[in-house]
This record gives C-alpha cells, structure tokens and sequence, in this order.
C-alpha cells in the first residue's frame, strides 16, 4: 500500500511527522488539495487529520501500485482553513 523507505522516514521526521501519521492521514479521508508536477513525476497534495487530530499535508506520488510519500508536515494556518471549510467543522 505505502513506499517507505530510510530517505522518506527521515525526510517527514526532519518536520516532525512520523510515517504512521502520515498513513493515518491518507486513510482518514483527507482534503484533496490538487496535484504538483516535479521533474516529470506528478504529486498530490492532501490536508487531512491524524488520529490524535493533528492536521498535516501529504504530499504523495504513485511508486508503480505503491504510494510514495514525498513528505509531509504541519499544516500552515492557510491549510488548516482549507481543510476546516472542506469538512465543514472547525479544527483548532
């Protein structure tokens, strides 16, 4: 299902995100927040909520049948409203 490896797990935790936080995310229905091209290779952008209710963005791309989490790290104040308006309810 998820494409983890040493350099991803590293990079999320230099923003303090765990790898298990950011599969919470993509499994907890998150906010699609439109796609980013890269060096040819397209990445999504979702805004979603961990287990604990922390709100985080993923930002992920298709390794072969595998999501790859390019990173991840707390939402801005902007991502928050983002998500807040798209769910319909206030997060603090």
């Amino acid at each position: 299902m998820f494409d983890w490896d040493d350099d991803n797990i590293r990079h999320i935790a230099e923003h303090g995100v765990t790898h298990e936080e950011a599969e919470q995310v993509l499994l907890n229905d998150p906010v699609y927040g439109g796609t980013q091209e890269h060096e040819s290779e397209e990445r999504f952008v979702e805004v979603g909520v961990t287990d604990a209710m922390r709100i985080l963005v993923v930002i992920t791309t298709m390794c072969g049948e595998l999501t790859r989490v390019v990173t991840a790290y707390p939402a801005s104040p902007a991502f928050r409203k983002f998500y807040s308006m798209e769910k319909g309810v206030k997060y603090e």
